[in-house]
């Protein structure tokens, strides 16, 4: 048997607004109400699964950020936006292979909710649903849910440890041949194929089973986001995905090595977890095009939202007390522990002042940019992916529809040519598009 060549895995970070840009909801031509149009997210939708796409991510966050700061707030349209989970219920009967995948907070949510609601999406979309497990860094969010201030990072690691832990005891409830739905004997299911939990913990109390039976999937694919090493041991230990944040190959390198040589301890395989740096892409006919296009978003943005939303990258570390035409200053962020010392080192590497800064976090938070013609785009993207630095890339198109249907229209062909991408689906869930087994139910595992 011919073995297949290895292929990237591509998904699309879209925010609440589908605009990954801060500004780009402004451009001309972008979509500026999708957080609140129903048929703008069928389009993107359609978009990638016209194209193959893995999967279509939606980043969320409970609460609007800023708000102390109403005027600085009122120039994003992200304070606005549909739950993302019953976004993605309606998105999923009009589509049919494309992966559904949603962040959902643990520091604020409770598992038995959350194991429930992915669950029911598992089944909702055939096998397609992925739930990005973040801790959330949004001071905000306390004041929202009853706290004066966010937890500790080491105590919202600590509850997602046990968190993830529940959640999947909680979706092998069920064995998967659990169900008999017997009219003639009138037993709907085996009882000796059903769990129950009773978990104990030093966060949770939970009896279970879940009121939902084993999903599609058996477990939605579980994803993680960050660079801490509490993120890192997380992911290493449960996530079928990581997304990260990585300016460089050779960071991007030294991620990728460091979390897949995390995976033998937990008796894991390298190829069982897949790593999807973010890549911002400005695609033009010429490198001059890609050079403007970024150049345009990068004019538009408000200075002072972008110093705001960098103090909110920053753990909510407090900004506007220092000069935006002096240099970058040094922090105490508490809240987030990738993100700081990654802004002071760029901006210390570059000598940039805080305004240059924000504005480059602006454009693309902690990601890699990546700007030119289709075929410099292929070039980066296929020295990375084959470089060890990746399993494939998180897409983060600056505006919608446009830049998303300029990669699709311009980089996917250079590299499908290449046999980097598929050009059909060989399955139909978001495991089979990752590459990744099915966990057998209870009844099964040695």
């Amino acid at each position: 048997m011919v073995a297949q060549p290895r292929q990237m895995s591509l998904s699309a970070f879209l925010s609440r607004d589908g605009n990954y840009h801060l500004a780009g909801w402004r451009h001309p031509d972008a979509d500026a109400d999708g957080g609140i149009n129903i048929k703008r997210w069928i389009n993107y939708v359609k978009i990638l699964e016209d194209a193959k796409f893995d999967m279509l991510f939606i980043a969320d966050g409970i609460s609007p950020s800023g708000t102390d700061h109403l005027e600085s707030m009122s120039h994003s349209p992200r304070g606005t936006g549909f739950e993302p989970l019953t976004m993605l219920s309606a998105l999923s009967s009009v589509s049919t292979r494309l992966g559904l995948a949603a962040t959902v907070n643990t520091t604020w949510c409770e598992p038995y909710l959350v194991a429930r609601m992915m669950a029911s999406l598992d089944y909702l979309s055939s096998g397609r649903a992925g739930w990005n497990l973040v801790t959330g860094r949004n001071a905000e969010d306390a004041k929202n849910f009853g706290r004066d201030s966010h937890f500790t990072y080491s105590d919202r690691y600590k509850r997602a440890e046990e968190f993830i832990d529940v959640v999947f005891g909680l979706w092998d409830s069920y064995d998967d041949d659990a169900l008999l739905m017997d009219k003639a004997s009138g037993r709907f299911f085996d009882p000796k194929k059903l769990h129950i939990l009773n978990h104990r913990g030093n966060h949770f109390t939970i009896k279970g089973p879940l009121s939902v039976t084993r999903p599609p999937q058996g477990h939605p694919v579980v994803i993680q986001a960050g660079d801490s090493e509490p993120a890192r041991e997380l992911a290493a230990r449960t996530a079928d995905a990581m997304f990260t944040a990585q300016i460089s190959l050779e960071g991007a390198k030294a991620f990728y090595a460091d979390l897949k040589g995390r995976l033998a301890k937990f008796g894991r395989s390298p190829d069982s977890l897949k790593v999807l740096p973010g890549a911002n892409v400005y695609v033009g006919r010429t490198r001059e095009e890609a050079e403007e296009k970024f150049q345009t978003l990068v004019d538009l943005i408000p200075k002072e939202y972008a110093i705001q939303q960098l103090s909110v990258q920053l753990g909510g570390f407090d900004l506007s007390k220092f000069s935006p035409d002096e240099p970058m200053p040094q922090v105490d962020a508490t809240l987030s522990r990738g993100n700081p010392m990654r802004w002071l080192a760029f901006a210390k590497e570059n000598n940039l002042t805080l305004l240059q800064t924000a504005l480059r976090a602006a454009a693309s938070k902690s990601h890699w940019v990546v700007k030119g013609t289709a075929k410099d785009i292929a070039d980066q993207m296929e020295e990375w992916f084959n470089g060890e630095a990746c399993d494939g890339f998180n897409l983060l198109p600056p505006t919608v529809p446009g830049d998303l249907k300029d990669f699709i229209d311009l980089v996917l062909p250079e590299l499908r040519r290449r046999g980097l991408f598929r050009t059909e689906y060989s399955g139909a869930t978001l495991r089979d598009h990752l590459g990744l087994k099915r966990p057998a139910d209870r009844s099964k595992r040695s």
